[in-house]
């Protein structure tokens, strides 16, 4: 608080050179002079941090405490003179007085030199090397360190006591100064970022679109740019355009590893960096006021509710569903992965019309998926853009992009990402033919079985609500 309160002039300083804007921060902070002196009079440069070590208060504050501590650092000379008068006195050059809590101050001398002891030394304890000594006169001056010492201690709380008081009766004062210093902090690290980083300014209005140019995520483009997990890497910008009455929901695919994630929370994180009051990290932004930002990324197992990785899915998206607004922005990844692919993309299915019920508006939705077949919802539901996150192929290997591209990915390279992960190569050729016999619809694969299935094929016929046949 001393140190703070010894700053405050020269933050006002800087505050009032931007003039009528920091008016309002500048009448919250009280520089508190009187109390600042006091601090700086009393508390010593580098205080302990345990306040029963004493020593915290400066030497010349209080002549009480200046005079205990004199009494005590003359004891201590008083000990060294004795030490030498006594080896003087006795001839025995060895003799040393030692302090234990135990046993207090006393003389020691060693087993060669017991026969020299003056009769004058009371013993007090014997030790594998020696005797312990004492006399009248260190027990004396043992009583008057003692005291010293406790003495001080309690002075010092007395003064610790007094200056507490001091700070209490300007509670107020120091309350809402620190309040205003947080602030002049959160401030001064959004103008760093931006400046550092290249934000722009965003703008919020009562409209219903979202706009985001050049638009990057905060904390992966400086993870890139310091080279963690490999060498320094350029963030690859990406643009976002959503309406709740036209581009309402993007359905975004492409391969894992490809930067769907990614670009779905960077333009969740941007959004709640700009209501907050930050700049961004973008090159352009505009939007309409967001009321909440739902959020349904990654899952993970609640045993101890007895809920599994998918129950904890549907939870969190039924409180998206019963509870989004036109103002909503909602981000959802994988709706639907943690159950059969069947029942998985129903679930997806529904949730995207369930998103899209109203006629003519709804919450901004980007809905990262797997499910290719999702992407033909944009044939039959008006507010829907498919986007996908470009790759480019190349001797049976995938290079990430990561520019986000309208139009829905021709497929999910699932295979090639386990290549990337390291799966061995007769897993990798085995996994290929399967994925070319499932995608002729033949069920002829050769898997070592006792009994071979019979093939199905499932059909799922239109309902007769007019909504679109799922297969």
């Amino acid at each position: 608080m001393r140190d703070t309160l010894g700053r405050l002039p020269q933050i006002r300083t800087h505050l009032e050179g931007f003039g009528p804007n920091s008016a309002a921060m500048l009448a919250r902070i009280h520089e508190l002079p009187e109390l600042c002196a006091l601090l700086s009079a009393a508390l010593a440069d580098e205080p302990p941090a345990d306040v029963s070590e004493g020593n915290f208060v400066r030497e010349g504050y209080d002549s009480e405490l200046d005079r205990l501590r004199a009494l005590m650092s003359g004891n201590k000379a008083w000990l060294a003179d004795l030490e030498r008068g006594e080896q003087e006195r006795t001839g025995i050059r060895s003799l040393k007085v030692r302090y234990t809590n135990n046993f207090g101050y006393y003389i020691e001398v060693t087993k060669a030199n017991l026969h020299l002891v003056p009769s004058d030394y009371v013993r007090r304890q014997t030790t594998v090397g020696g005797e312990r000594y004492v006399t009248d006169a260190l027990r004396q001056k043992e009583r008057e360190i003692l005291h010293a010492e406790d003495n001080a201690l309690v002075r010092e709380k007395e003064i610790l006591e007094a200056l507490i008081g001091s700070v209490l009766k300007e509670s107020q004062a120091l309350a809402g100064t620190a309040e205003a210093l947080a602030e002049v902090d959160v401030l001064a690290g959004w103008a760093g970022i931006a400046r550092d980083w290249g934000y722009c300014r965003p703008e919020i209005d009562e409209g219903d679109s979202l706009e985001i140019g050049a638009g990057r995520h905060p904390v992966v483009e400086q993870g890139l740019r310091s080279g963690k997990g490999g060498a320094s890497q350029a963030f690859v910008p990406n643009d976002t355009a959503l309406a709740s009455d036209e581009a309402q929901i993007a359905l975004l695919t492409g391969p894992n590893m490809a930067g769907k994630s990614t670009y779905i929370r960077q333009v969740a994180l941007i959004v709640l960096m700009a209501q907050l009051g930050s700049w961004v990290p973008a090159s352009a932004c505009r939007f309409g006021r967001v009321d909440r930002i739902f959020s349904r990324v990654g899952a993970s197992d609640d045993l101890a509710r007895g809920n599994s990785t998918f129950m904890v899915e549907m939870n969190e998206t039924a409180n998206i569903l019963n509870n989004a607004t036109d103002h909503s922005l909602i981000i959802l990844d994988e709706i639907g992965r943690g159950t059969s692919t069947y029942d998985g993309l129903s679930i997806a299915w529904a949730v995207v019309e369930h998103l899209h019920r109203d006629p003519s508006r709804g919450p901004r939705t980007l809905f990262a998926t797997h499910y290719q077949e999702l992407t033909q919802l944009e044939k039959h539901l008006l507010r829907i853009r498919n986007l996908s996150v470009a790759v480019k192929e190349w001797n049976d290997e995938i290079v990430f992009v990561r520019r986000v591209v309208p139009g829905a990915a021709d497929r999910s390279y699932g295979i090639q990402v386990a290549r990337l992960a390291g799966l061995p190569l007769s897993v990798i050729d085995r996994a290929k033919t399967i994925l070319s016999r499932l995608e002729g619809d033949d069920s002829s694969i050769s898997i070592p079985s006792p009994q071979a299935r019979p093939k199905k094929k499932i059909s799922v016929a239109p309902a007769d609500t007019g909504q679109l046949d799922l297969l």
